[in-house]
């Protein structure tokens, strides 16, 4: 299990996530917004299971959605609404919501996978108007429960501005880093925005998160309050590198797979396995320190027997679990770790030319002993070398749709040179260039680090 390795921490760089050992931890996520609130001891576990088995090592989770809906136990969170009442009893005949939550996060840490946990969404707070020392109970409330889970890390926030109820985050996050010091903790905010423009400089905040969100190009370009482009999830992570000091960051909530572009817009396209990979393979090369990945039926938890659910939802998150895009996932964490990690870095001087502009953007990843590049369209790759060590380099091209990878021979590592992904038979025809100095002898991308 990984919580062998020691507790999560902030790498020395500043950039990225190990635990206590020096283990490098990649962040692959999902969102499960509503495991709590709809699913039974079995549903939670097979949920649990699933992700595991497909890679995943942590589960986005909201602990308090509302305060009037019912679990699937017929339990709600709170006595009279009231955040200083949570219902948290049980008995051989009685099964509240918080231990029914405490289950489920041990179901998780026995799969072994991380909790990301939102206190209470940000809409409970705006709707009911949480008072700041309320919040500030509550967390401490929160943090002595939880305090001894070794696989808990915490979302405040939840989809909402930091500059709204300010005083609520504030008093909430510091309240639960006082009685879990161990924990990591950031903010969950609202769509298109980072948690960097208001909290970045808080203790309690130790690492970033941004909502790129759900907007296609085409509706972001009718939103001009906006100063950064969704789809362009790249550029909240160029906007969070630049903050002092370095602190990580990552997508917490990119567009889902198999919901519409724009959320409430249900006559437009649904986003697909291949927009989720490229959010995740944009952020991750530009820097971030994992991803998280959503599926519109299954961070609901939605039904058929449910109708027609939020964003025009109709099928079963069961059915759901298996779609393209969520088994698409892990090769990214494997190809990250199958080369030394911390020394990563998003890199543009190695590009040729004009990175590209939107879908045909270029992306670059430099470390002391090898280069990756990534490209969404299939383009040609054309790079100074001998910005890492070796005279000669190994050539790969990995498959960011299966994981697999493909020996290219080898160049020589100076001057420039042109490189042409492999010809497929796909709508879209993303690749992975890996150039390795070839003097390590890495084993293949996406294999386990060897030398």
């Amino acid at each position: 299990m990984c919580w062998n390795n020691g507790k999560l921490k902030v790498t020395e760089n500043g950039r990225y996530l190990q635990h206590a050992d020096g283990t490098p931890f990649f962040w692959l996520g999902d969102t499960a917004w509503l495991l709590l609130k709809r699913t039974t001891r079995e549903q939670a576990l097979t949920y649990l299971r699933d992700r595991s088995n497909k890679g995943y090592n942590v589960i986005q989770i909201m602990l308090v959605h509302d305060l009037e809906t019912e679990n699937a136990y017929g339990r709600v969170p709170f006595r009279d609404h009231d955040l200083d009442q949570p219902d948290a009893g049980r008995t051989a005949e009685y099964t509240s919501y918080w231990s029914y939550a405490d289950e489920v996060i041990g179901m998780a840490e026995r799969e072994g996978l991380y909790v990301a946990l939102v206190p209470v969404w940000g809409s409970v707070v705006q709707h009911y108007g949480v008072e700041a020392k309320a919040a500030e109970r509550y967390g401490e409330w929160l943090g002595n429960r939880y305090k001894d889970c070794p696989n808990v890390i915490w979302l405040n926030g939840g989809d909402i501005h930091g500059s709204d109820h300010t005083e609520v985050w504030l008093h909430l996050g510091r309240a639960i880093r006082k009685a879990a010091p161990e924990h990591l903790m950031t903010f969950h905010p609202f769509g298109r925005t980072g948690s960097s423009a208001w909290f970045h400089n808080e203790a309690w905040l130790d690492f970033n998160m941004f909502q790129s969100g759900h907007r296609s190009y085409d509706q972001m370009e009718k939103d001009k309050p906006d100063t950064l482009v969704g789809e362009d999830n790249w550029r909240f992570v160029q906007t969070d590198w630049a903050k002092v000091p370095a602190k990580p960051t990552i997508d917490g909530e990119p567009s889902y797979e198999d919901i519409p572009h724009g959320l409430h817009f249900l006559d437009a396209p649904s986003w697909t396995a291949d927009d989720v990979r490229r959010y995740a393979y944009w952020a991750v090369f530009a820097g971030a320190f994992g991803h998280t990945y959503g599926h519109n039926a299954v961070m609901q938890f939605h039904t058929e027997g449910r109708g027609v659910g939020a964003y025009g939802c109709t099928r079963s998150w069961t059915g759901a679990l298996d779609d393209d895009g969520a088994k698409q996932m892990v090769h990214l964490k494997h190809l990250i770790l199958s080369r030394p990690y911390v020394e990563r870095m998003p890199d543009t001087a190695a590009i040729c030319g004009d990175p590209g502009y939107r879908y045909d953007r270029l992306f670059v990843n430099l470390g002391t002993s090898y280069l990756m590049a990534y490209t969404y369209t299939g383009r040609t790759i054309t790079l100074r070398l001998g910005l890492f060590s070796g005279k000669r380099a190994a050539v790969w091209w990995f498959n960011p749709r299966t994981g697999e990878s493909e020996s290219a021979g080898e160049v020589d590592n100076a001057g420039t040179h042109e490189f042409v992904p492999p010809a497929v038979s796909a709508p879209v025809t993303d690749w992975v260039l890996v150039l390795d100095d070839a003097d390590q002898g890495f084993a293949a991308p996406g294999l386990p680090l060897s030398r």
